[in-house]
């Protein structure tokens, strides 16, 4: 049974890995840090009364896998040092996410400390790149809007049924992705009744999705991305506009999406039926709400004739399947243990 580390564990990030690693049935968890030893319901009352104490990260003994949800440069130095120790390692945060070490230094605006690491990582979407990530040492753990908008365009991409120059993505988050520190975006009292854009060019996550994508199509890919902080909590909507090359229906599409993930366990194509002489459409396309506290990707879809656009919705939770519960999506596989396993949960209602 593999052993497990957190390191970061006061955050929401690393609060949500330890969440489900708890109920994993195949994996121990050995420890959990944070900079200030402390009873877990310190910092999160959810996981009351189930024993666990954070400590210290000069405490920590070996074990087979660690988590990392710490800034970037001590992600780049704590995952060297646990790699030493022979364990595998995720990383939760942005360090070793872009293979292209120009970009990173100017996106990042800061040298990275240890690029060999960056060169042997894998980026850990599993429906991309599923047998590298059983076969590595250090898992990059994706952004929670590049997952969604990669997911939501990749069959698009894959098929060369769009202008690849002109994607438009949206980008609607919930406080959860702006991290556990205290921020005045995320303050109740400013985000409540408002929506606050932020980065709203040159979004880092820009890049990953950019980097993605050209692999898929195989040539560049350009992605023109904004966010939105809105007044939830857990979650994140990627409204994707895409121009195809050539007429295609909405039929057709589904078909397409259905098939290229029919494999995948995580990634669900969201077709309920529009009602006939009903104004408000709503019913085709995710919510939010249906994936929050999850590991599930919902994905749906429309196509505007008219204009000859075609629109995707991509819904997932920022610190579930775009976040904690992916990277142990991804330890499941460097472990040979069942993907699915610990993830399976679905979103409350209501």
């Amino acid at each position: 049974m593999p052993t497990v580390g957190i390191v970061g564990a006061s955050g929401y990030m690393g609060g949500e890995a330890l969440r489900v690693l708890l109920d994993h049935p195949e994996v121990e968890i050995a420890w959990a840090t944070s900079r200030t030893e402390a009873a877990i319901e310190d910092y999160h009352p959810n996981l009351y009364g189930t024993g666990v104490r954070l400590i210290h990260p000069d405490h920590t003994t070996p074990c087979d896998v660690v988590f990392l949800a710490l800034p970037t440069d001590a992600s780049i130095r704590e995952a060297a040092r646990f790699l030493d120790q022979g364990a595998k390692v995720i990383d939760l945060g942005a360090a070793f996410r872009l293979s292209d070490r120009k970009l990173w230094e100017t996106v990042y605006r800061q040298t990275h400390g240890n690029w060999p690491l960056a060169e042997e990582a894998v980026y850990g979407i599993a429906e991309l790149h599923k047998e590298a990530i059983t076969g590595a040492r250090l898992v990059a753990n994706p952004g929670c809007f590049s997952s969604a908008a990669v997911l939501a365009l990749a069959p698009l991409v894959k098929e060369a049924l769009i202008d690849e120059r002109r994607i438009v993505v949206d980008g609607l988050s919930g406080t959860a992705g702006a991290g556990a520190e205290l921020a005045r975006p995320a303050h109740h009292a400013e985000i409540g009744n408002n929506l606050v854009p932020y980065n709203v060019v040159g979004h880092r996550h820009s890049f990953e999705m950019e980097q993605e994508l050209s692999l898929l199509a195989g040539k560049e890919v350009h992605v023109h991305f904004t966010p939105t902080y809105v007044p939830i909590v857990r979650g994140i909507l990627d409204v994707c506009h895409a121009f195809p090359t050539t007429p295609i229906s909405r039929q057709q599409l589904l078909e397409l999406y259905r098939a290229f993930y029919r494999d995948e366990p995580f990634v669900q194509i969201y077709d309920q039926p529009k009602e006939p002489g009903v104004s408000w459409q709503y019913k085709p396309y995710p919510w939010v709400s249906a994936v929050a506290g999850t590991n599930y990707c919902f994905i749906g879809l429309d196509v505007d004739d008219a204009r000859n656009r075609i629109v995707v919705f991509s819904v997932l939770d920022s610190i579930g399947k775009g976040g904690a519960q992916v990277g142990i999506e991804n330890m499941n596989l460097m472990f040979g243990i069942e993907r699915t396993t610990g993830l399976t949960r679905r979103a409350l209602h209501p």
